[in-house]
């Protein structure tokens, strides 16, 4: 990934396999935004990452010139824009895909290459793409995965989508097809990129050489490289260590971090009373350990080490992946419907959620995702996704806004401070 705010992608179109670049929805004030490389109403696509690369470097009237990440991005080199396998997009191969059997590769392409494509349809505005989805609620089981098309109702519904996608996927092909253009490109600016390509395909070869030698075969290609392995190594054994994570969680009001740990797996975070403290940036957080405060995780028996590492200036907050959380665009994604929620995402918001809610010894969660409740049967449905139930039918209007009521019960209980 070039950004983490704009991705390089790759899509396989009627004339060819063509290279652009997405923006996932970012927000900027109260405004939440989507785009593709383009203008008005094009989608810029090359056939060569070193054509894109020149393109990016010496255009500055598109559609993304206003992204916040915009500069990182056109700053890159050549390789860095090279777009990874899980951002390629067979749009072609679609119908193929669909007559395939219901395999768990196959229906993860498959899913992944209609919510591009739905993507595309919303922010090129084309109606064609957008009745299509509208039209066949059936793709929205996709996201149960192949346990979704198992048994006689599993099959019919994967023979359902199979057919909705050969009646209409050539009008969504050709409305596509007719958004994109490959405008000019300075052809010194081109060959300048390929010219990276090709000594980055040398450095590549040159690397693989030097590992197949006894010689560099326990060591780095370089000291620097060590260095940081090293650090990253000790930043993640300190946590493993005291069994406490540092966490860091998105909202509307701007991003926080805090900790949290479990103690025979109850969940207990940074702060007191049910309400969490957390703070706008890993500095202010290490800032606030190095004192001493009235917590819950004070109770905890290797806290003092966390505390001390604060106090002589070695602690490094470091979050990982899997502690980071996501809240903004979860309720218009879930008002939309299955195929535009990001599950992993969802997934984590309800583990937050959840685990605010045990902390605070609050059952305002349990009963929002209760079964019983709308809300509760989509997201269990997206989570938990069961063969024989057939996909939520729109609208989504009432689950996006229980959705959004538990994020308020949620930020309510943050303690925000700088």
């Amino acid at each position: 990934m070039a950004s983490g705010d704009i991705v390089p992608i790759e899509l396989g179109l009627t004339d060819g396999d063509l290279v652009t670049l997405w923006a996932p929805r970012w927000r900027d004030g109260d405004d939440e935004w989507e785009a593709f490389l383009g203008h008005e109403d094009s989608l810029y696509g090359f056939e060569s990452v070193a054509e894109l690369a020149a393109f990016i470097r010496t255009d500055s009237d598109n559609d993304l010139v206003d992204h916040p990440a915009w500069k990182v991005v056109a700053g890159l080199s050549a390789a860095e824009l090279e777009p990874e396998e899980e951002h390629s997009f067979d749009l072609v191969g679609v119908p193929e895909l669909a007559a395939a059997d219901p395999d768990s590769d196959t229906v993860a392409e498959l899913e992944d290459t209609l919510e591009m494509v739905r993507n595309i349809g919303e922010v090129c505005e084309l109606d064609t793409v957008t009745k299509f989805f509208g039209g066949n609620p059936v793709l929205g089981a996709l996201p149960g995965g192949p346990n979704a098309f198992t048994g006689r109702d599993g099959e019919e519904l994967w023979d359902q989508i199979g057919a909705a996608i050969a009646k209409g996927w050539d009008s969504v092909l050709d409305a596509i097809d007719g958004v994109v253009k490959s405008p000019e490109v300075d052809a010194d600016a081109v060959a300048v990129a390929e010219a990276e390509l090709l000594a980055a395909e040398e450095n590549v070869v040159d690397a693989d050489d030097a590992a197949d030698s006894e010689e560099f075969e326990a060591v780095d290609l370089t000291k620097a490289d060590d260095e940081d392995a090293e650090d990253e190594d000790e930043d993640e054994s300190f946590w493993a260590e005291v069994g406490i994570d540092p966490v860091k969680i998105i909202t509307a009001d701007g991003t926080w971090f805090t900790l949290r740990c479990y103690l025979d797996d109850e969940p207990i975070f940074l702060g007191r009373g049910g309400s969490i403290a957390v703070f706008d940036s890993e500095r202010a957080l290490a800032r606030h350990l190095a004192d001493d405060h009235e917590h819950d995780l004070a109770r905890v028996s290797t806290y003092d080490e966390v505390q001390t590492a604060a106090i002589d200036g070695s602690l490094e907050v470091e979050v990982t992946d899997e502690n980071v959380y996501v809240l903004p665009g979860l309720g218009d994604d879930l008002g939309e419907g299955p195929l535009t929620v990001d599950v992993d995402q969802l997934d984590l918001a309800v583990e937050l959620f959840t685990d605010a809610a045990d902390y605070a010894e609050d059952d305002a969660v349990e009963k929002a995702l209760a079964p019983s409740t709308p809300l509760g049967w989509y997201v269990s449905y997206l989570l938990n996704p069961d063969p024989t139930r057939l996909a939520p039918s729109p609208p989504f209007q009432a689950e996006a806004t229980a959705w959004r009521e538990l994020e308020t019960w949620f930020e309510a209980k943050l303690d925000q401070r700088k």
